[in-house]
């Protein structure tokens, strides 16, 4: 090889090593292996970052892994998004879970100090009361997402299914049973 194009080929790989640790540095704080080699596969670099656990999300398939993942960050699942109503039977109009709010009167919301108004749910003793609820793919409401804070249970809200308060029973026919919905827990518990 020529004494100039093995210049050139050092300027090249020169530029990728600066483009490499331009990358680390812009990207910051997730693991990615990048890994290049110049022309003649000699030589080759490779680059590493700290991954934090806090910042990424655990993708649940069952409410062991829910258990598992518990207070360590976001926690993503996907199931079933049912309704219900205060006047349903076996229901007593007062979710399970402190202060125990009345909800006979239609007021189907609890207002949070950190998240504001929220949309009350029922869900598995897996996920504990207070817990922040992002639910997202939900039929009704096209192209937007909500958020809900555990605040009730129910003898039929087991796995990952989530029950959404209504006013009333009868209201829950505009929802029926919803499957593929999307739910994270922003956070988890009081």
């Amino acid at each position: 090889m020529k004494r100039k194009d093995q210049r050139v080929l050092k300027y090249y790989a020169m530029l990728v090593v600066l483009f490499v640790v331009a990358c680390v540095f812009v990207d910051g704080n997730r693991t990615t292996n990048i890994t290049t080699s110049n022309i003649n596969t000699v030589k080759s670099i490779q680059s590493s970052r700290i991954y934090k656990e806090v910042d990424s999300i655990k993708l649940a398939r069952n409410t062991s892994d829910i258990r598992k993942y518990g207070n360590r960050g976001k926690i993503q699942f996907i199931g079933t998004l049912t309704g219900y109503g205060p006047d349903c039977p076996g229901c007593e109009g007062m979710v399970y879970c402190r202060p125990n709010p009345n909800v006979q009167n239609g007021n189907i919301y609890y207002e949070d100090k950190e998240y504001g108004k929220l949309r009350i749910l029922a869900a598995d003793y897996s996920i504990p009361c207070g817990s922040i609820i992002k639910i997202e793919n939900f039929k009704f409401i096209s192209g937007t997402e909500f958020y809900g804070i555990v605040m009730d249970r129910g003898s039929a809200i087991v796995g990952l299914t989530m029950d959404l308060l209504y006013p009333s029973e009868a209201d829950t026919v505009i929802i029926g049973r919803q499957r593929n919905i999307s739910f994270t827990i922003e956070r988890w518990g009081w």
